[in-house]
């Protein structure tokens, strides 16, 4: 299935150069790919063009998530559209056509694949990961989560409803719950697998779950987070991982970056919410309950990962 594959980029040079690598390497040939780059003084731009993306310039005084992606979407030539963020890249070969195979369904609105962490994540990140990504995918789920890190939609869909640009984040949910009410599926792709690169500051992880829990209550009016679930929550993740990390040999490695990491999410989003009333609770348990996960629980493929070339870390 011919695609367009859309990236936004700030300064990326580090690493996506190993996404569009990646690109390179698939069993889906025709793909259209476009940077939408948001002021980047790096060298982003340039290995873009190097790799044949076409570049598309946002100032960074009009960025937002859903803004950003509009624009990119509104350059693609393809119906089928893909959406990857800079600092991700396919694990296997079969990355985009594993994705994309959803869409034989002419009632599958979007699709989303697995994400798993980087060595430099930290082991929280990864717990989250194995939360929001199981193993077993789902042709048609039941709540519209979703991520647009590793996504796809179809454009006729987006010409009836473009991405909402008010938002702080969470875009992709929204156009996925209005998707869901117009009676479309939403797809989850287990196998179409990337690697997720996050090493944040616990600075950086607050921002990032505040802004998410501001544009959650935009979308969802009724939800509520309040000091007990923030104390509820923080505690019990940080338990579940600390058992999780012992289990697994890296509690020591893990064990402060677990507390802060934990503490900031929920932190974050308490402070995010300003709402009383409830969100559902199948959303609730998506985003923030930990679940039990057996030790090495990831399903082996017999397709052949795709082998990169380092080159002295800049990708």
């Amino acid at each position: 299935m011919p695609c367009s594959l859309i990236i936004r980029a700030y300064n990326e040079a580090q690493h996506i150069g190993r996404l569009l690598e990646g690109i390179k390497q698939q069993t889906v040939r025709d793909v259209e790919v476009i940077l939408v780059d948001s002021g980047s003084t790096d060298a982003t731009v340039s290995i873009a063009e190097y790799f044949g993306a076409r570049v598309v310039h946002i100032p960074p005084a009009e960025f937002t998530f859903g803004r950003s992606l509009n624009l990119g979407i509104k350059s693609a030539s393809r119906e089928l559209i893909v959406i990857a963020s800079a600092h991700v890249y396919p694990v296997y070969p079969d990355w985009l056509e594993t994705l994309l195979r959803p869409f034989q369904d002419d009632s599958v609105a979007l699709t989303y694949g697995k994400q798993r962490g980087h060595a430099v994540s930290k082991y929280s990140e990864h717990q989250i990961f194995h939360q929001w990504y199981p193993d077993a995918g789902s042709l048609d789920q039941a709540t519209a989560f979703c991520n647009n890190a590793n996504s796809a939609i179809r454009k006729s869909l987006w010409k009836q409803h473009s991405y909402d640009e008010t938002l702080t984040g969470l875009e992709d949910l929204e156009w996925s719950k209005w998707a869901k009410g117009q009676g479309h599926k939403i797809a989850y792709a287990a196998e179409a697998e990337i690697v997720h690169i996050h090493n944040e500051t616990p600075r950086g992880v607050y921002n990032r779950y505040r802004r998410e829990a501001m544009a959650l209550r935009n979308i969802y009016p009724e939800t509520n987070f309040n000091f007990y679930d923030f104390l509820r929550l923080t505690f019990t993740n940080i338990v579940s991982d600390l058992w999780h990390s012992s289990r697994e040999g890296v509690f020591l490695k893990s064990f402060i970056s677990i507390f802060w990491f934990r503490f900031a999410q929920f932190h974050g989003t308490r402070m995010g919410h300003r709402e009383t009333s409830l969100v559902t609770p199948q959303l609730r348990e998506t985003f923030y309950y930990a679940r039990e996960r057996k030790r090495k629980e990831e399903r082996k493929r017999d397709v052949e990962p795709i082998r990169y070339n380092d080159r002295n870390g800049e990708w």
